[in-house]
């Protein structure tokens, strides 16, 4: 109790090396490893999927790059800000309290946030987290992020990956094909386009079970966001938050092996 009080710096220092060291990424494959020893994944069959998370920063951080804006004349701690009418972009914007923050919005008609993207690859037998991403929400993020955790899943057997209307593109079709998978997407067909797969796809039973799995996707964004507390970010930057990101992922998993590996009330 008499010891000197270590200084403030400590933990930041530690944060750092923590942070340098992939700790989180290694926590998380050090999970799926022992959920694959459990026989508690699949190897062949996976959804993706992406979610906004909402960033630790204000839209009223969110100025001009040129710095031609005025300052404040009411209370430079909290000024009053009316940008109604102002065309504000990620290409002319950024903000000033977390710069990897972009601006997106989950549909048309949805309100504008200063997100980041955050993705899991599902494997579908379970429903386990069996790889993370985290990118800037640059409105290509969710495809980005799918393929490069595809290219990830260890070996070089054939796969099927399940995924919604939004990664129903020509792009992200022809390269999961070159990944050794089978686009298991969900068709976006309207007046003025075509899906980007056809019957040789749909028309196999395998197909419509990945559309009837994927869907379990939303349990783990459910989870992360509630209970794992990703619903708005309390850390700054990409890579601080794809580290609680991570760390969030993994616990959700360690939950589903508890769950999944539960001996039954009464059971011998």
């Amino acid at each position: 109790m008499d010891d000197a009080v270590w200084h403030p710096t400590v933990y930041s220092k530690n944060r750092d090396r923590l942070l340098e060291a992939e700790v989180a990424r290694k926590f998380f494959d050090g999970v799926v490893a022992e959920a694959r020893q459990l026989d508690l994944m699949s190897d062949e069959h996976f959804t993706v999927d992406g979610t906004l998370l909402e960033a630790c920063a204000s839209l009223k951080s969110f100025k001009k790059n040129d710095g031609s804006e005025q300052p404040p004349t009411d209370d430079p701690g909290n000024p009053t800000v009316n940008f109604h009418g102002e065309k504000r972009s990620n290409q002319t914007h950024s903000s000033t309290t977390d710069p990897d923050a972009m601006l997106a919005r989950k549909g048309n008609g949805k309100e504008a946030k200063l997100s980041f993207s955050g993705h899991v690859l599902m494997e579908n037998r379970n429903g386990m987290v069996a790889d993370v991403e985290v990118l800037q929400a640059n409105g290509t993020a969710e495809r980005d992020a799918a393929l490069l955790m595809m290219e990830a899943i260890p070996g070089d057997h054939h796969l099927t990956v399940g995924a919604d209307k939004g990664y129903d593109t020509k792009d992200f079709v022809s390269e999961a094909r070159n990944l050794n998978a089978t686009p298991h997407v969900a068709q976006n067909i309207h007046a003025r386009r075509s899906s980007a797969i056809d019957g040789r796809t749909t028309r196999h039973a395998g197909y419509a079970i990945s559309q009837k799995k994927r869907k379990r996707v939303e349990e783990i964004f459910g989870w992360m966001k509630t209970v794992g507390g990703m619903r708005k970010l309390r850390h700054r930057g990409l890579h601080v938050v794809g580290w609680m990101f991570t760390f969030t992922a993994a616990a959700y998993n360690l939950v589903r092996m508890r769950n999944l590996t539960a001996t039954p009330v009464g059971a011998a």
